[in-house]
């Protein structure tokens, strides 16, 4: 039922992401009061920089195994309410032309603010109130708020803030601050899907490979990505990277193949037999790119024919290429993250709802709980998924 008065409706969002919008559109089709309050002036900043402008907005194929949280079901229920393919049929609903680039990933043929402006003409459909610009000063308990534009109070609060994840675009660590003050668990929050960086020694090593690009196969724990990896002055990027980010913690080392499917000690051997006068570094050049053959040879005191170095020697360089083990020193944090791991902890939610268990009508949806897809479309439809389920029950 709706509040007439100007200053009070009957749920308030804070955030205009796309987990924010989705759930004001749902609750505006059903007759609801909606105000959405979003702190910065452009609205759905990280929906326009996605996917070099493009978005990523969903893959063709998304299933629970590719969510990290500290529940690995959580995210069942919502995902299957409000699938990829809901998620299409809004974008061809619009007229909004796209295609699969890789493994499943659609972009827009055109532009990521197409994906923007259907949302917001859906958010007009539903008779949605949209204010940007505006700094939540305080929320009490009741759900008042006070703002730099005014108070308002609601009967249900949902949080879409996101985390602080590229903070150039305005983001914050708010949401995570606002559960804490209702005495809700935070997950310890983290950047994900990130560069990983090198110490100073190991920067110096590879400075020469910065722009090579190769397609790897890293390894880090139990978990394994077959993608792209990309040298840079710091350390190491590319999807493949960014993918195993989100699995890696400080002191651990990542196993990379550098040339997958293909065993290195056989192709050397085979080397050496056809081309006895060549060097190790001239006859690798064949499968990886001249500056990363010369610089796995580096050190091993093979600038030699292949016909006087053992096979013990060249095993070891095979290891170095199939199994290349390297410890990062860091990431490159929040600043490049394309998204931050932990968040609200999901045993304070409803599956269901994202209704808290322990604060009647507070919900927290999209990427400030601690639900984080890979990279490739499943953080746009976690945050659709999230935003659609509650926004039928706000």
């Amino acid at each position: 039922m709706k509040v007439n008065s100007l200053n009070k409706f009957d749920v308030i969002i804070i955030g205009a992401g796309a987990a924010g919008l989705m759930c004001a559109i749902e609750a505006g089709k059903r007759g609801r009061a909606v105000l959405v309050l979003d702190h910065a002036e452009k609205l759905a900043e990280k929906i326009r920089i996605s996917g070099g402008g493009r978005c990523n907005f969903t893959n063709l194929d998304v299933k629970p195994e590719n969510f990290l949280s500290g529940n690995p079901r959580f995210c069942i229920s919502a995902l299957s309410r409000f699938t990829q393919h809901d998620f299409i049929a809004l974008v061809e609903k619009h007229g909004i032309a796209y295609h699969e680039k890789t493994l499943g990933q659609l972009f827009c043929d055109g532009s990521s603010s197409q994906i923007i402006h259907m949302l917001l003409a859906e958010c007009t459909d539903a008779n949605v109130t949209i204010q940007s610009g505006t700094t939540i000063e305080t929320v009490t308990p009741g759900f008042h708020l006070k703002t730099d534009r005014g108070d308002y109070q609601c009967a249900s609060l949902v949080i879409a803030t996101g985390g602080p994840s590229i903070p150039k675009i305005g983001a914050t660590g708010f949401g995570y601050d606002l559960a804490r003050q209702f005495k809700l668990n935070v997950v310890p929050p983290r950047a994900g899907l990130v560069a990983l960086t090198f110490d100073d020694n190991l920067c110096r090593q590879t400075k020469k490979l910065a722009g090579v690009s190769v397609d790897v196969v890293v390894k880090c724990a139990k978990h394994s990505f077959s993608e792209g990896l990309l040298f840079t002055h710091r350390g190491l990027s590319g999807p493949a990277i960014l993918q195993i980010s989100s699995y890696w913690s400080q002191g651990q080392d990542i196993a990379i193949d550098l040339v997958p499917g293909t065993n290195i000690f056989d192709f050397l051997k085979t080397a050496k037999t056809n081309q006895p006068k060549q060097e190790p570094a001239s006859v690798l050049s064949e499968i990886l790119p001249k500056r990363l053959a010369r610089f796995v040879t580096m050190g091993q005191d093979l600038d030699m024919r292949l016909a006087d170095i053992p096979d013990k020697k060249l095993k070891k360089l095979a290891d170095a290429i199939n199994h290349w083990r390297v410890t990062p020193k860091g990431s490159e944090g929040y600043r490049t993250a394309e998204v931050t791991l932990g968040g609200v902890d999901t045993q304070e939610l409803s599956s269901k709802t994202f209704e808290t268990t322990k604060v009647p009508g507070l919900y927290f949806i999209g990427e400030v709980v601690d639900v984080t897809g890979h990279l490739g479309g499943f953080n746009f439809q976690w945050a659709w998924s999230s935003g659609h389920a509650a926004g039928g029950y706000v």
